[in-house]
């Protein structure tokens, strides 16, 4: 664990996408292999991984770094409310919901969306800075005809965990036109997975 966090260290220093690439390859099968204890996402977060995984967030990063730390913080935030305060707490929800812009890559704004996801789930101050980070508008963005069935899985997914129990996140969502475009993946997107996500967030959506 702390070799990995060493290569990101120097990946940070040096530019090195392909040693990047391999600690974040490493750091999502390590993560993998300890979820069964329930362990793996807390000695990640105790050896600074969190941090330096958000370090990599910043603008002008490879897509391919991009989409492997992206990933390997929808893993870390998996199922630990610990980590997805650490992840918020480094400022990782703002650069996050930065990856959502228009015409980026497809893998990078399909981990993002499915990081936000995690992060909403189960952490109103999460789903408040999510909000507050202009992530309502970038999420419903992501489900626009043409996005990938991938892309608008985790998007949807993410605004279901969003407006659960925020009355203001689902306002948020309402405002930059989230109904009619979760109304259109429902009617139009091939991706079963991504007409439950659809029709939970809509649901979320029919409460104050």
């Amino acid at each position: 664990m702390r070799l990995m966090l060493d290569i990101w260290a120097g990946h940070c220093k040096t530019c090195n996408a392909s040693a990047s690439i391999c600690c974040h390859a490493g750091l999502k099968h390590c993560r993998q292999g300890y979820a069964a204890r329930a362990c793996g996402g807390d000695r990640v977060r105790e050896c600074g991984g969190v941090a330096a995984l958000v370090g990599l967030l910043a603008p002008g990063g490879s897509a391919a770094v991009l989409e492997w730390t992206a990933m390997a913080l929808c893993n870390l935030c998996c199922d630990n409310n610990q980590n997805r305060d650490s992840v918020r707490e480094c400022g990782g929800i703002a650069a996050l919901v930065e990856l959502l812009v228009p015409g980026g890559s497809a893998a990078v704004h399909k981990w993002a969306a499915g990081a936000l996801h995690n992060l909403c789930s189960d952490n109103a101050q999460n789903r408040d800075s999510v909000r507050e980070c202009g992530g309502a508008a970038a999420l419903v963005r992501l489900l626009a005809p043409g996005a990938s069935a991938a892309v608008q899985d985790r998007a949807a997914a993410a605004l279901m965990s969003l407006t659960s129990e925020s009355g203001q996140s689902r306002e948020a969502v309402r405002a930059c036109g989230g109904v009619a475009a979760l109304q259109r993946v429902l009617a139009c997107a091939s991706s079963a997975a991504a007409h439950d996500w659809a029709a939970a967030a809509l649901r979320n959506l029919g409460h104050a």
